[in-house]
């Protein structure tokens, strides 16, 4: 456990009488690439805020780094990278603009910013498109941009919470290739939330499966099949949740207020 990036130990987040996500524990190591795959409403958004110090754990504790992320919050953001479920770029700044903007805030020195972002544009492949406003760009070319800037201040961990809702498969596929290849490159630690079976089966090296705010196994891709008996990691899930994954148009919100009661989807 020593060894571990990402310490979670009885980690629980309670709102009001909802328990959003109760009691999990789980470590991830260094440059390892993990999926934590759950229907929309499981708890996976609410603990990847938890990890990112953007919401205090009811109880519980996180540690990046082996570092705490209640007790230091400002260390522990140095440490990671962070592609959001929604896009969180500034339309009117260029790509440039964005990516300098974040630079300055995390105090990344100017002769070394402006190398790191010209490397990472030319990473992503948008390069050519630096001195452009971001509200001319496509979906795929900003969740590409918000890989660079999450990347900029080199980062130990990177963050991704459901990021490529919304995109179309082959800008889903071009994404991962990036991931991966940093991940290779960089050595960098990968934690994605995903309720896509197939992303989860074929990017990631181990696989955390939520429901319902509590883990119900983990493992690799293959280990869980075994586990199950399943010929497919998606028969799998089915027999370890009872149910496929949830319809990506209900978002997180709604299916959360589906399970309280407050309406039925079906």
């Amino acid at each position: 456990m020593n060894n571990s990036i990402i310490d979670v130990k009885h980690l629980t987040k309670k709102f009001k009488d909802f328990v959003a996500v109760n009691d999990i524990s789980f470590a991830v190591t260094k440059g390892e690439i993990v999926a934590f795959l759950g229907p929309n409403g499981a708890g996976k958004t609410t603990t990847i805020k938890m990890l990112t110090t953007l919401l205090v754990p009811t109880s519980g504790s996180v540690r990046l780094s082996n570092s705490d992320v209640v007790s230091h919050q400002e260390e522990t953001r140095r440490t990671f990278g962070i592609v959001f479920q929604d896009p969180s770029l500034d339309d009117e700044l260029t790509a440039w603009e964005n990516l300098e903007y974040h630079g300055v805030l995390y105090g990344v020195e100017k002769n070394i910013r402006h190398g790191r972002i010209e490397e990472l544009m030319k990473f992503v492949e948008l390069w050519d498109r630096k001195n452009a406003l971001v509200k001319t760009f496509s979906g795929g070319m900003k969740r590409r941009l918000e890989i660079a800037r999450g990347l900029l201040h080199h980062p130990k961990i990177f963050f991704l919470d459901e990021p490529t809702i919304g995109l179309d498969p082959q800008t889903r596929n071009h994404m991962w290739n990036y991931v991966v290849n940093l991940n290779k490159k960089e050595n960098i630690t990968i934690f994605f939330t995903t309720h896509y079976i197939e992303e989860a089966e074929k990017v990631a090296q181990r696989i955390i499966v939520i429901d319902h705010g509590k883990i119900i196994a983990t493992g690799t891709p293959k280990e869980l099949t075994i586990k199950t008996n399943s010929k497919t990691l998606e028969e799998a899930f089915l027999k370890y949740t009872g149910h496929a994954i949830r319809d990506e148009s209900v978002s997180s919100a709604d299916a959360m207020r589906a399970r309280r009661g407050m309406w039925r989807h079906h």
